[in-house]
């Protein structure tokens, strides 16, 4: 799927939240995110400047993309939650927290 460069730095600052939700960047959460560079086309400075958009912005932004992107965004954040092999209650807390967000 295709998404453009807003979308793209929405969906990284979405990613790297997850990645540090419970407070542990675990090897798999890195291969996860690894293989995403790819599927997605992002790289190192995608995150640099995903880290400086406010959460709220990434939201807005995320909520403007069609049904599909944001399948596709669930996909990935769920994705991310279980690399590391289970998922911690504070990522549970942020993918509720994004999913409600996208259905407004």
């Amino acid at each position: 799927m295709e998404f453009n460069l807003a979308e793209k730095l929405a969906i990284v600052k979405m990613i790297y939240s997850m990645v540090h939700a419970d407070g542990v960047v675990h090897k798999g959460e890195i291969n996860e995110v690894s293989k995403l560079m790819s599927v997605i086309d992002f790289d190192s400075n995608h995150i640099q400047f995903a880290q400086n958009i406010e959460k709220e912005q990434s939201i807005a932004i995320l909520q403007e993309m069609t049904e599909d992107k944001k399948k596709q965004l669930t996909i990935i954040l769920e994705g991310i939650a279980k690399a590391d092999g289970f998922v911690h209650e504070k990522e549970t807390e942020l993918l509720n927290s994004i999913f409600a967000s996208l259905t407004v």
